[in-house]
């Protein structure tokens, strides 16, 4: 057993910016539900893999973020289509 502590680990410009740039992810894909679907959410996802790329600690917020991209891009679609809005 160790009696050394280990230490803290603390989060960097980049893990931070991973996270604005996840939840803005988010923000984006459920915005793009009710306005113009093929426009807002390709970019929103494409946002995500950045982040995702970016920083390895937000794993579970980027995956989520991509995961519910979508799954808004195909539910945009089919609301887009049924209500006759534009799609671009």
């Amino acid at each position: 057993m160790s009696a050394q502590p280990q230490p803290a680990t603390r989060e960097g410009p980049a893990d931070t910016i991973a996270g604005l740039l996840a939840a803005l992810s988010i923000f984006a894909s459920a915005i793009g539900v009710a306005y113009r679907p093929a426009r807002l959410i390709p970019f929103a996802i494409g946002l995500a893999l950045v982040a995702a790329a970016m920083s390895p600690r937000h794993r579970r917020l980027t995956s989520l973020a991509v995961g519910l991209g979508g799954l808004c891009f195909l539910l945009g679609m089919t609301v887009a289509v049924i209500t006759d809005n534009p799609i671009f």
